[in-house]
């Protein structure tokens, strides 16, 4: 049985991916780099059960190594692709642009190329809400709403859907762009937001609160971002872009105040002016991904930030 390759399976949804398809029996490829982005000990501790399954293969290094690639793809002959591994965060790509666009655009590029050499059957990009930016045009929808994107992070990864779009167009390789929308739940990256404010708060120290707090993001939960990864799986052949969203906003303030009540503590927050690549607000229309891979968001806010503290309560140091 060919295993499913998936790129950055020791991150967030990564890993929880590569545990639903090794629970669904499948043989898993999972290629990582362990960067320093965040704590490399983390994202093993990540694959711990992973690990554990023999259909379970990892091979370390840089989606930027074409040799590395294709070594592996020659191996192993995966024939479905799931490409998470990435640079990840808006602010951070102001720093550091062109890190940016040879991670995400580059290594995108080396994944479809030697997946076109060795007979990749269907290729799914890990893309993200960031590619609308400062569209105006909401609830975004794939079909009628223009990217805008507003920081590197954001064009990379619209550059990313562009070079996949181009080898199914030249190359016949099947394609799928997975738009997420702000992920959250176990195993969250430390600097994101949720993860961020429950920390803080239980250091008790205030939350860095940016502009007024009226901007609003589209929080998903990681299980329902599971559930449309591993639906796009079963997509006929062709080139397609769906959100993955709860299509639920909420506000910055209304967040930070949920966090704290999860948490049974009380809030502090500083404010601070708006940042530069923030947009003021990302809602998901998924009326195309309910109608053509059957994705329904089953996890509400307030309970899915409850499993997130419970899990958080867990972690050594909280």
């Amino acid at each position: 049985m060919p295993p499913i390759c998936i790129t950055g399976c020791a991150g967030f949804i990564g890993s929880q991916l590569s545990e639903r398809l090794l629970g669904e029996g499948k043989a898993v490829l999972g290629v990582d780099s362990f960067d320093d982005y965040y704590a490399p000990e983390i994202k093993r501790n990540n694959l711990r059960d992973c690990l554990a399954t023999k259909r379970f293969h990892l091979a370390e290094g840089d989606i930027r190594d074409g040799r590395f690639l294709e070594a592996i793809f020659r191996k192993h002959r995966p024939r479905i692709v799931v490409h998470l591994a990435a640079r990840a965060g808006v602010r951070p790509s102001m720093e550091k642009p062109l890190l940016y666009e040879q991670v995400n655009v580059g290594g995108t590029v080396q994944i479809l190329e030697v997946s076109r050499q060795t007979g990749v059957e269907k290729f799914i990009f890990g893309s993200s809400s960031s590619v609308y930016g400062s569209s105006p045009d909401v609830p975004f929808s794939e079909e009628r709403t223009k990217p805008e994107p507003i920081s590197p992070y954001g064009a990379t990864k619209l550059a990313g859907e562009a070079m996949c779009d181009t080898y199914h167009r030249l190359y016949g390789l099947s394609v799928t762009n997975l738009r997420f929308f702000t992920v959250y739940g176990p195993r969250q990256r430390p600097e994101m937001a949720i993860h961020k404010f429950a920390r803080l708060l239980t250091e008790g120290k205030a939350i860095p609160r940016f502009g007024d707090g009226t901007t609003a993001r589209d929080y998903t939960f990681i299980d329902d971002i599971v559930d449309g990864i591993v639906a796009s799986l079963a997509l006929p052949a062709g080139c397609e872009t769906f959100n993955l969203g709860n299509s639920q906003p909420i506000s910055l303030t209304g967040l930070i105040n949920l966090v704290a009540v999860q948490l049974g503590l009380p809030v502090k927050t500083e404010s601070h002016p708006e940042q530069p690549g923030d947009a003021r607000k990302t809602h998901a229309d998924i009326s195309k991904s309910q109608k053509m891979l059957g994705y329904i968001p089953k996890v509400k806010l307030e309970d899915g930030i409850g499993r997130f503290v419970d899990w958080f309560r867990q972690q050594p140091g909280t």
